[in-house]
């Protein structure tokens, strides 16, 4: 299936952040079957019948859950008949070159480098596998500085060779598709810098040296979405950071992420998030990130 028909999330990863940790309990799943240029690892404690979707493949999950998804390769965990109130989620995600080739070239990465090869199927990695690494995932949250990047990088390794791994989809993803050519490059940098002020249509074709009408194509090519979409998901991506980051206001979160009144931030954090921006405060508490 074509990956442009999903949600293309935009995770609250910055160029300066190493790993995103979510680390919370839920009764259920309501995010959209989606994809994004990060690696993402998933744990589940708790989480049996839910029902797990990765790329081409369709299964419920045992009580024990721990998995491995690739660069842009579609995914989504939904609830289906799983009956638990209690269920554990951990979810750690990180940019696709945090771990650059001249490093993965390395003997000692080398279980590491062909885990991420591996990765552009979706790997399940076995109950045991997860059992064992269930209190040091549980942890993570709690671990700071230096360590806390070191024990995710002990972590993959202990994963990578682990035992009775199962790739999940069939196909994989060509992921040169999803490559930032050089005007979404300069797009992206743009919005990045200016987000917290007033952009307009023409303001970002100029960027791209284009046309709005040639660039309202080309941004709904690239990122499935329209320009006041992306932009709404890069300034809701900085305002879920900062709610669980900083001790502000939602009304000064709204102001300093570029929204012009609260109402209007209100509306499209829910919309996006499928939440509002005080349950997200709530729910996201535990989730912690280090530069």
């Amino acid at each position: 299936m074509d990956n442009q028909k999903f949600l293309r999330e935009i995770p609250p990863l910055t160029k300066g952040d190493s790993f995103l940790v979510f680390d919370r309990l839920k009764d259920t799943f309501e995010f959209p079957i989606h994809y994004h240029p990060e690696y993402e690892i998933n744990f589940i404690l708790n989480g049996k019948g839910v029902k797990r979707i990765v790329g081409d493949h369709i299964e419920e999950i045992d009580d024990v859950e721990l998995v491995l998804v690739g660069p842009n390769l579609y995914h989504g965990w939904e609830l289906h008949k799983c009956k638990n109130k209690n269920i554990h989620e951990i979810t750690i995600q990180f940019h696709n070159d945090l771990f650059t080739e001249s490093l993965l070239a390395r003997r000692i990465m080398m279980p590491i480098r062909d885990m991420f090869n591996r990765a552009n199927h979706g790997i399940l990695f076995s109950k045991k596998t997860g059992a064992e690494l269930a209190q040091r995932l549980s942890n993570i949250s709690k671990v700071d500085g230096m360590d806390y990047f070191l024990e995710i990088i002990s972590i993959l390794h202990d994963m990578a060779n682990s035992r009775n791994q199962r790739l999940l989809s069939t196909f994989t993803v060509d992921n040169d598709v999803f490559e930032d050519d050089d005007k979404m490059k300069l797009v992206y940098e743009y919005i990045q810098k200016n987000f917290s002020e007033k952009i307009t249509l023409d303001d970002v074709s100029y960027v791209a040296s284009m046309s709005p009408v040639s660039f309202n194509r080309f941004i709904k090519k690239r990122t499935n979405k329209t320009f006041v979409n992306y932009l709404n998901d890069i300034r809701v991506g900085y305002a879920a950071r900062w709610l669980v980051e900083k001790d502000l206001s939602i009304s000064e979160i709204a102001f300093k992420s570029g929204f012009n009144n609260i109402a209007n931030f209100n509306r499209i954090f829910k919309s996006i998030k499928n939440t509002t921006p005080s349950q997200y405060r709530d729910e996201f508490y535990g989730m912690k990130r280090f530069l």
